[in-house]
């Protein structure tokens, strides 16, 4: 067995990065899971309550969209260090690239089977188009950054004031019909109908968030090339500066945006919203940075790293298991409870698999996502199950 064949190392894994995925994925399973509240008929729809009210406002500031525009960066990052790996090893990286983006197609495709809203797609699409700047420096993919980003509130503001007009899959009763029904393949049909009308031609989504995606895969690619995440004692002075600017922008902007909404403000040239989150996303992320970096919750990163190291199998098991839980192939629970109740049932899940995820790495290499992705990638078989020291040792052939 040659060391190709071995997973990374865990000294040379940037803990760091996998603890911000653990964290991204709390809010995938929190966003994901309050979703199926809004898809059904309005009668079915539970009051909410004062409990609710806070929940759904902790869920707006802290995890709403921040989960998705945090893991556009670490996808950037992981980009970069794959191509470095690959380029090593002397393999062609576009070519290996574009056949692990068209794998993780099809990954995107059956998790289309059990939810509406995949973004897995929109990795494998957007990836291809990082390959353009795999050889640029670095200074390069910072500015193509900073430039998108710049122009992320004009576009947005003009993609609103375009007028679309699109089929409400989520409460239109032809459709809901198929998301009621107990045959799988009409569910599958209405996750793909979704997939297609909210995402795929619905122009704030197929032009606006990919824009966002992009400048912040390339954010995260630029992280890779200074080596950030691994030199985070080096930026402490950075974090906190970070911490501080971004708590008290989120704050101003937060507030008043919430009044400009209430004041029925139209945005007509300029649409702030994705800067606001993307500055409590930056918060949020430095904080954690932060407290990693001083030695701070130790026991809850260890867990979160676990689950960062699976960030593929416990996205897709959240989404099959939502779907029978919520759907009409299963116990059929749809929009019924409360809005607390998804949030807490998203938590629960996603505590569970912590737990999951801890006790399969003891026992196995990769997660069975992770690992079935890495063999179609290399098309080569790799060890998922651990094997002791001796026996890596003894494996190895000396080069004569």
């Amino acid at each position: 067995m040659t060391n190709s064949f071995l997973p990374i190392q865990e000294d040379k894994r940037t803990a760091i990065v996998d603890i911000l995925r653990g964290w991204a994925l709390l809010g995938v399973a929190i966003g994901n899971y309050v979703d199926f509240r809004f898809i059904g008929l309005e009668r079915f729809i539970a009051k909410k309550g004062f409990f609710s009210e806070i929940i759904n406002y902790s869920n707006l500031y802290i995890f709403s969209a921040k989960s998705w525009t945090l893991l556009s960066i670490l996808f950037g990052y992981g980009f970069a260090v794959l191509i470095n790996n690959v380029a090593d090893k002397g393999k062609n990286p576009v070519s290996f690239f574009c056949w692990r983006m068209f794998i993780l197609f099809i990954f995107a495709f059956i998790n289309s089977a059990f939810w509406l809203g995949d973004i897995l797609k929109d990795y494998a699409l957007l990836g291809l188009l990082l390959l353009f700047f795999y050889k640029s420096s670095s200074k390069t993919i910072l500015i193509t950054c900073g430039i998108l980003l710049l122009t992320v509130p004009f576009l947005t503001a003009y993609i609103h004031s375009i007028k679309q007009t699109l089929p409400d899959v989520q409460s239109t009763a032809k459709y809901l019909k198929l998301f009621y029904s107990d045959n799988w393949l009409d569910v599958f049909k209405f996750n793909l109908l979704g997939t297609y009308y909210q995402e795929m031609i619905n122009l704030a989504y197929a032009v606006t968030v990919h824009v966002v995606m992009f400048a912040l895969m390339l954010l995260g690619f630029y992280a890779q090339k200074i080596n950030f995440f691994n030199r985070l004692p080096e930026f402490k002075k950075l974090l906190k500066r970070t911490i501080i600017i971004t708590l008290i922008l989120a704050i101003i902007s937060g507030v008043l945006f919430e009044i400009a909404i209430k004041q029925k403000v139209v945005f007509t040239y300029f649409h702030p919203v994705f800067w606001i989150i993307i500055n409590t996303m930056l918060f949020i992320a430095s904080g954690i940075c932060l407290l990693y970096t001083n030695g701070k919750w130790k026991t809850i990163f260890n867990y979160f790293r676990v689950s960062g190291k699976m960030t593929l199998t416990n996205y897709m098991m959240q989404n099959i298991l939502a779907a029978f839980l919520f759907s009409g192939i299963g116990f059929k629970i749809y929009n019924t409870l409360p809005y607390w109740f998804y949030f807490f049932l998203a938590v629960f899940v996603f505590t569970i698999q912590l737990f999951i995820s801890k006790w399969w790495l003891s026992k196995y290499n990769y997660g069975p996502v992770e690992w079935l992705w890495r063999v179609l990638s290399y098309r080569k078989m790799f060890p998922l199950k651990k094997i002791s020291q001796s026996n890596t040792i003894t494996d190895i052939k000396p080069v004569l």
